[in-house]
């Protein structure tokens, strides 16, 4: 039966083993009526320093573009949702949605029932619900912490994308750069990477118990901000700066965020991630001219 929408009579925990058929049966049931509506892309490979990036190419953007024309400035897009892109309860205070312009099948939303502020610091309820979206789907989680990290919604919600996160079969582009310097348990970077970030390793967190490891997760989260200054130690800071957090079963990394794009070239955590999204041929061609790090460095923090 399709997920049309939640009732009291419903548990609010995600029942294990469910979430992938849900999703299933959800993205069918919203491509025909029409409440999603994916956006075509090609996609080509774009080495620079001998580092490979993936690069999509949009084929049309004008349907999210007067969508986004005939929103008001107060449009809220999840309070209330569109019923045909609800597919499950996560918990008590996260649900998820299908993204409605999506460009990689299956792309999930992960969002607060309530509203909460994309610019707040995530909390161990929202890192219960990645975990339980994780132990469920392997993916890529990420967090677009304010507009100048590319957030586009000013709603708190995170995103997973399945893995493998490429057309090829790739998993992710610059996973084994990222993880290079990132040893059990403590926090590295990358010299080749030359924008300001931090991974840690996971090496005793168990996803098959997800609703265990929310305090765990908070204190990797609060350890890789801190020391990337996001965050002070008493927590008196009253919001980070933006910053975008990336995330699978195995690790987990925070890029601070300087701009939201460059050149025109918008990026998100999936920048940081080696996936760039270019609007246009034109575009792309600039980009293999400027290379990627180039973007990536202007729109993060110079290392």
């Amino acid at each position: 039966m399709v997920q049309d929408c939640t009732s009291s009579s419903q548990p609010l925990w995600l029942q294990p083993e469910t979430l992938w058929p849900k999703i299933r049966l959800q993205t069918q049931h919203a491509l025909e009526c029409g409440s999603l509506q994916p956006i075509p892309t090609t996609y080509k490979w774009v080495e620079h320093n001998g580092i490979r990036f993936v690069v999509r190419i949009l084929a049309n953007l004008q349907r999210k573009i007067a969508a986004k024309q005939a929103q008001s400035k107060t449009f809220n897009p999840f309070l209330p949702y569109d019923p045909h892109l609800f597919v499950t309860d996560l918990s008590p205070t996260h649900l998820v949605l299908l993204n409605k312009f999506n460009v990689m099948d299956h792309h999930l939303l992960i969002v607060t029932r309530e509203f909460e502020s994309q610019d707040d610091f995530l909390n161990a309820q929202d890192f219960q619900a990645l975990a339980l979206g994780l132990s469920e789907v392997d993916g890529l989680a990420f967090y677009n912490g304010g507009f100048k990290a590319g957030a586009s919604q000013p709603h708190k919600h995170m995103q997973i994308v399945p893995l493998p996160f490429v057309p090829d079969g790739s998993r992710l582009p610059l996973e084994s750069l990222l993880l290079e310097n990132a040893v059990a348990e403590q926090a590295g970077a990358n010299p080749r990477l030359p924008f300001q970030h931090l991974v840690t390793r996971f090496e005793k967190l168990d996803f098959t118990q997800p609703k265990a490891l929310s305090m765990d997760l908070l204190e990797v989260y609060r350890h890789l901000m801190g020391s990337l200054n996001l965050m002070s130690l008493d927590s008196t800071k009253p919001s980070p700066g933006a910053y975008n957090l990336l995330m699978t079963r195995e690790w987990m990394g925070i890029v601070p965020r300087s701009q939201d794009s460059y050149a025109d070239i918008p990026i998100n955590a999936l920048g940081f991630a080696g996936a760039l999204l270019v609007r246009n041929k034109e575009q792309l061609a600039y980009l293999q001219e400027i290379g990627p790090l180039t973007v990536l460095q202007e729109v993060g923090c110079p290392a």
